[in-house]
C-alpha cells in the first residue's frame, strides 16, 4: 500500500527552524525526554504531522509481503552467500559422517519437531510480530553457520585435549561438558547479537529475544539431530539392529520425543538477557551489557548440566536432571514468556485509550487491539468487505498501533529517547492513512468478541400488545 509523504518538513526540537503558527492547528509544545505522563497530541480533522521525519528516516515502516529482493541488495547478497556456503560445508560434513542413506534418514526424522517449535515461537510473537526475514535469518544461522562453527571447534578442541592429556575418554567428557556448551551457545548467541544491533527497531523486549533465540536454537538442533540420527542409523546398519531395540529408535526417543526443546531452552536464557537489555534506557549501560552476558552464562551452565548429566550423576543421571531440572525450568520459562505476551496486550489496553479519548482512535479500538481474537476478526471483516489489500492494510494499522502503545509505555518509564515526539507523530501519521478502514473493522471486532458493551435493541414494551392485529 502506497504511503504518502508528509506535507510538512521535520520540525526538530533542538535548533531546527520552527513551523509557522497556525491558529487552526496549534503546535504541540516540546516534550521533555523523560516525562512521567507524556501528553497526547491534539486531534484535528486534518492533522499536520509536522514532526514526522522524511521517509528515509522512518523507523516504523509499512511492511510489504515478504520478498527477498526488498532487502538491501549488497548486504543481503553477502549474507545469503555466507549462509549458503556454510550450508554446503555443513551438509557435506554431516553426509561424510553419516553416509547418504543415514543422512536422508536423519533428515526425515529431524524435520518432525521443527514445524511445531517454529509455530510455537511464531505464536508468541503475534502481538508485535517481527519480520519473517529476521526469523529466517535466525533459523538459517543456527542450522548452518552456528552448527558449522560447533562441529569444527568441538572436534578441534576435543582432539587437542586428547593429545595434550593422552586421555581420549576424559577429553570426550571435557569436550561435551565444557567445550561444547561454550562454543555452541556462543555461536547461537551471534544471531541474537546481529539482530539486536542491526535490526534494533524489531528487537523491543523479552518476547523478541525469546523468539529469535528459539528460531536460532531450533535451526541448530535440526542440523545436530540429522548428525546424531544419521550416525545412529549407520551403527544399526553395521550391527544389524532394527526396530525398537535399535540405536536409531533410542536416539529418536531421547532427542525428538523427550527433549526437542532442549537447545531452545538453553538459548532462551541468552534471548531473555538481550530482551531485558532492550527495555533498558540509554543511560543504563551496565544493565545493557551485564544482562546479556549473564543470560549467555546461564545458557552455557544449563547446557553443561544437560550434557554432563550422565557423567555427573551416573547412568540414571540423564533422567534425574530431565525430571528434576529441565522440565521445571521449561515450564517456568514457558509461563514467563506467555505472561510477558499477556502483559504486552495489557500495555495496549492501558496506553491507547488516551489516544482514543483525544480522537485519534475510535472508542472501541483499544479493546479490539488488545485481543488477538478481535484482531483476527477485524482483518477477516476487512477482507470480506474490501478484499485482501484491505486486510493487509489493517494488519499494518494493528502493528503501528501496537508500536505506538509500546512507545508511549517506554516514554512513561523514561526510556523512549529524545525523539519520542517525532516517532509518535510518525506512527500517528501511518495510522491516519488507514483510519477509515480500521475504525469500522475494529469496532465490529470489539463488539463481536464482547470486548465492549453493546446495548440491546430497543423495544417499546409500553406500546407492545401481542394481541393487537
Amino acid at each position: 500500500m502506497s504511503e504518502p509523504v508528509p506535507q510538512h518538513p521535520v520540525q526538530s526540537h533542538q535548533g531546527a527552524q520552527e513551523a509557522p503558527a497556525d491558529p487552526a492547528h496549534p503546535a504541540r509544545p516540546p516534550q521533555p525526554q523523560h516525562h512521567a505522563h507524556p501528553a497526547v497530541p491534539a486531534f484535528h480533522q486534518q492533522p499536520r504531522f509536522d514532526a514526522v521525519p522524511e521517509r528515509a528516516r522512518w523507523r516504523y515502516k509499512p511492511r510489504r509481503a515478504f520478498r527477498l529482493w526488498h532487502s538491501k541488495a549488497i548486504r543481503a547478497g553477502i549474507l545469503i552467500t555466507v549462509l549458503a556456503l556454510c550450508a554446503l560445508v555443513i551438509l557435506a560434513l554431516v553426509r561424510a559422517q553419516t553416509g547418504t542413506e543415514g543422512f536422508l534418514v536423519g533428515l526425515g526424522l529431524a524435520t518432525l519437531p521443527v514445524p511445531l517449535l517454529l509455530a510455537a515461537f511464531r505464536w508468541l510473537d503475534r502481538v508485535e510480530p517481527s519480520p519473517w526475514r529476521n526469523h529466517l535469518f535466525a533459523f538459517a544461522w543456527g542450522a548452518f553457520a552456528a552448527a558449522l562453527v560447533a562441529i569444527l571447534a568441538n572436534s578441534f578442541a576435543t582432539r587437542w585435549i586428547a593429545t595434550a592429556t593422552a586421555d581420549p575418554a576424559g577429553a570426550d567428557t571435557l569436550g561435551s561438558t565444557v567445550v561444547a556448551p561454550i562454543v555452541e551457545e556462543s555461536a547461537k548467541a551471534a544471531a541474537i547479537v546481529l539482530i539486536f544491533f542491526f535490526r534494533r527497531r524489531d528487537f523491543t523486549g523479552i518476547v523478541d529475544g525469546v523468539v529469535i533465540a528459539g528460531f536460532t536454537a531450533t535451526g541448530f538442533a535440526f542440523t545436530e539431530n540429522i548428525l546424531y540420527l544419521g550416525t545412529a542409523f549407520g551403527e544399526d546398519q553395521d550391527l544389524g539392529f532394527s526396530g525398537l531395540p535399535s540405536v536409531t529408535a533410542a536416539t529418536f526417543f531421547v532427542r525428538i520425543v523427550m527433549s526437542p526443546f532442549a537447545h531452545p531452552l538453553f538459548t532462551v536464557f541468552t534471548g531473555i538477557g538481550f530482551g531485558i537489555a532492550a527495555l533498558a534506557g540509554r543511560h543504563q549501560r551496565i544493565r545493557r551489557i551485564a544482562l546479556p552476558l549473564l543470560g549467555l552464562v546461564l545458557a552455557m551452565g544449563v547446557h553443561a548440566l544437560w550434557n554432563g548429566s550422565a557423567s555427573f550423576f551416573g547412568p540414571w543421571g540423564f533422567y534425574v536432571v530431565y525430571a528434576a531440572f529441565m522440565l521445571p525450568v521449561f515450564a517456568l520459562l514457558t509461563w514467563l514468556t506467555i505472561w510477558t505476551r499477556q502483559r504486552e496486550l495489557r500495555t495496549i489496553s492501558t496506553e491507547l485509550p488516551a489516544y482514543a479519548m483525544a480522537g485519534w482512535l475510535t472508542a472501541a479500538a483499544p479493546q479490539a487491539l488488545s485481543s488477538m481474537k478481535a484482531r483476527t476478526l477485524a482483518r477477516d471483516f476487512a477482507r470480506r468487505a474490501h478484499g485482501p489489500a484491505a486486510a493487509h492494510a489493517l494488519l499494518e494499522y494493528q502493528r503501528f498501533a501496537t508500536s505506538l502503545a509500546f512507545l508511549r509505555h517506554r516514554a512513561r518509564r523514561g526510556t523512549a529517547g529524545p525523539d519520542f515526539v517525532a516517532r509518535e507523530q510518525e506512527l500517528l501519521h501511518h495510522m491516519w492513512q488507514r483510519r477509515e478502514l480500521a475504525g469500522p473493522a475494529l469496532t465490529y471486532a470489539a463488539r463481536a468478541t464482547g470486548r465492549v458493551w453493546v446495548p440491546p435493541p430497543y423495544r417499546d414494551y409500553e406500546g407492545y400488545n401481542p394481541y393487537r392485529r
